[in-house]
Parts: structure tokens; sequence; C-alpha cells
């Protein structure tokens, strides 16, 4: 008898790592591209003063932005943009950490707390530039002021509600008080505060505009103003287009950090999940 065998060879399914990349792509700039079609039509066929075609406002763009106006302009308020959001998050882990850990200081200062994040921020601004003067360091200081309250808010209960049976379980183990925030208080607090840094980069990107609006004579939010009462609106509209892509520009960094802050938190949800 005569055994015959023969090796079957299953194809390999190609990778669909590009396959996601362009599907994640599409869903990214598909409709903004849908509707930059619209309002051009739109602006082809009625034209309006106040809203100027998109290939006009790409025109100024260019003209506008690509330039000195770049050095002298975006980048300082890029600057204080960057500097009020490290204060901001320093500020608010090491604070609301401390207030977190401490019960009695979390009650005595809650109704404090509450009152200050309820006050609109732009509120204080003349009372800062009254105190501080039209410096860049008064800009970082409402920028700071405002984005600070969520991170802050957010620490404080991610640290409350560190899981009590570990927390017993690390000081039956012996763990030192900064072990214990380490490896314990702060990792279990990490999803809230990186909720409460992604509500802070918006609030400090409207904080930053704000603060250049009325005591200034440069950056990115005194301009677009300065576009506006001169009725140069293609300009205008295209200060607002680079605020867009300055919001999206923070969004994908804060996305990369985040996914390497709470690696191992997606991983958990994964496996929940599957």
């Amino acid at each position: 008898m005569t055994l015959y065998t023969s090796t079957v060879v299953t194809p390999r399914r190609r990778s669909r790592v590009w396959a996601k990349i362009g599907e994640n792509t599409l869903y990214a700039i598909g409709l903004p591209i849908v509707l930059l079609v619209i309002w051009g039509i739109w602006a082809t066929l009625a034209p309006a003063k106040f809203f100027p075609a998109p290939m006009e406002i790409l025109d100024a763009f260019v003209d506008t932005w690509v330039g000195p106006a770049f050095v002298t302009d975006v980048l300082p308020s890029l600057g204080r943009l960057a500097i009020g959001i490290v204060v901001s998050i320093v500020v608010g882990i090491v604070a609301g950490t401390f207030i977190g850990l401490n019960r009695w200081l979390r009650e005595l200062l809650e109704p404090m707390l509450e009152f200050f994040r309820a006050v609109p921020p732009p509120v204080l601004l003349p009372i800062v530039v009254v105190l501080m003067g039209p410096t860049d360091a008064m800009k970082i200081v409402v920028i700071v002021v405002g984005s600070v309250w969520p991170i802050l808010l957010n620490t404080i209960e991610g640290v409350r509600a560190t899981d009590s049976v570990m927390t017993e379980t690390a000081r039956s183990f012996a763990l030192t008080s900064w072990e214990r925030l380490r490896y314990l208080v702060l990792p279990a607090a990490s999803p809230r505060i990186m909720a409460g840094v992604r509500q802070s980069l918006s609030i400090a990107l409207i904080l930053m505009v704000i603060s250049e609006l009325a005591y200034s004579s440069s950056g990115l939010g005194y301009q677009i103003v300065f576009f506006q009462r001169n009725y140069l609106i293609a300009e205008m509209w295209s200060g607002i287009l680079l605020l867009g892509l300055i919001g999206i520009l923070l969004a994908a960094i804060f996305g990369l950090v985040e996914r390497r802050v709470l690696r191992w938190y997606h991983g958990i949800k994964e496996v929940e999940r599957a």
C-alpha cells in the first residue's frame, strides 16, 4: 500500500494594517472634503462677502501666515500656550494628588474649588491685567487659571477613588508612601487625569486667544481681531483655520501621549471586550 502525502498551502492573509490606515484616513478627511466642496460650489453660485471661497481663504492663509507673521505672531502664541498647558498639568496633578490623599483637606477645600471652577476665566482677565499688566506672564496666568481646573478636579477624584483593597494590600506589603504613590495611586488615577488633560487643552487654546484679544499688540488672537476690524475677511478666516489646525495638532499629540501613558489601561479594556 502506498501512502501519498501532500502539503496543503494556505494563502497568507494580507496584512490589514495599510487598509486600516486608509480607512481611518478616509473617515478623518472624508466629511471635511465634502463640506469644502459644498462650500466652494455655494461660494461660486452665490458669492457672499463674509464667506469667501475656500481657495481664497487658502491663498490668504499662505500669504498671511507663511512668512514673518509665523515668527512674530504664531510662535509666541504657541509658546505661551505650551507653557500654560505644562504649568496647568504640573499644578493640577501635584495639588490634586495632595488634596485627594488628605480627606480633611479635600472636605475643607471642596466648596472653594467648586466656586472658583464655576467662575468663567474671561471674567478674571481684567483683574489679572490690573495685577500683572499686559505682559506675556499675564497671558500665561490667564491660561493656567482657566485650564487647571479639569486636571485638578479629575486628579482629586481619581486619587480618592483608588481601590481600598489594593491600598490595604500595599500597606500589608510595607510599601513606603512614595512607592504607594508611584505604583498604585497615580496609575489608578491616570485615566481620570488624562481625561482632565484632554478637556484642558481646548480650554487653554480658547484662553490663549482671549488673552490676546484686547491686551496685546501681537499674537494670533490679536491678528484675527485686527483682520475683523479692518474687514479683511479672507485673512480673518485664515486665522480661524490656523486655530483649527492647532487644535488638531494638540489632539494628535495628546492621542500619542495617552496611548503610551495608558497602554496598560487600554490593554485591560481590550481583554474585557474580547
